[in-house]
């Protein structure tokens, strides 16, 4: 038995997110565990790294599954990749040591989220980006969001429920804006269930003028879920890398 990790790209508009459910066989974890099963002749488990909502996207996600294969790593690679539907694709497949786990090893990740801030509607990127036809304020959107660095607990600013630690640590936002689209670049330790949709809709109120940077502060301190921002559309987040030591 071998311990293979693999980096994976996924289209997540028609899927219901990573993790495998009771109620629905369209996950991404449950494809790629069907798949790999069918193909190794003995039930097999994939760890991702994380979880992906609903029609959120990655280019980099990481997953790792031990199976009984004798063939080479390419040889893996193109039979999983002839397997899977055109919006999946596993982009590199390597053995890792037995004792590796995609998630548990995981030091920190990278999110992006796009805008599209136009007028115009975005045709050909339409399942991929939010559309915000308000003209944003950038320079007020990266001022904002240096409120979110370091080390803070984020309960306010996410759907997370549960006695489970709440604090975690951003260590950089980049905001850049090419044209029409702005693309916000979230690494941090690690993310809240819809943590970066809202800190996303916080700072797309700040943008629109709808919301002071002051008010992020009270947000923290004695705030509410609700004084935050609203959760921006799962389709403009993808997770695009993820760190290991």
């Amino acid at each position: 038995m071998k311990n293979y990790k693999m980096i994976l790209q996924y289209d997540g508009t028609r899927y219901d997110g990573w993790q495998k459910q009771g109620n629905t066989a369209n996950t991404i974890q449950q494809k790629l565990e069907t798949l790999l099963s069918d193909l190794v002749k003995h039930s097999v488990e994939v760890f991702g790294s994380g979880r992906t909502d609903m029609g959120v996207h990655a280019y980099g996600q990481v997953a790792n599954a031990r199976l009984l294969w004798n063939k080479s790593e390419e040889e893996l690679l193109l039979a999983i990749n002839d397997r899977l539907p055109e919006d999946i694709a596993v982009l590199h497949v390597e053995e890792v040591p037995l004792r590796f786990h995609s998630r548990l090893n995981a030091r920190s990740k990278r999110y992006c989220y796009r805008i599209w801030n136009s007028r115009r509607p975005p045709v050909f990127e339409r399942k991929t980006v939010f559309w915000c036809k308000e003209a944003l304020d950038v320079e007020k959107m990266k001022e904002a969001a240096s409120c979110f660095l370091g080390s803070h607990d984020f309960k306010n600013f996410s759907s997370a429920k549960g006695k489970k630690s709440t604090v975690r640590t951003i260590y950089n936002i980049d905001i850049l804006q090419q044209g029409e689209e702005i693309q916000i670049s979230f690494h941090g330790d690690g993310f809240l269930y819809h943590m970066v949709r809202i800190l996303t809709g916080t700072l797309i109120e700040v943008g629109e003028g709808k919301r002071t940077i002051e008010s992020i502060a009270k947000v923290f301190q004695e705030g509410t879920r609700q004084d935050a921002g609203f959760t921006a559309p799962a389709k403009g987040l993808a997770l695009m890398e993820v760190f290991y030591e």
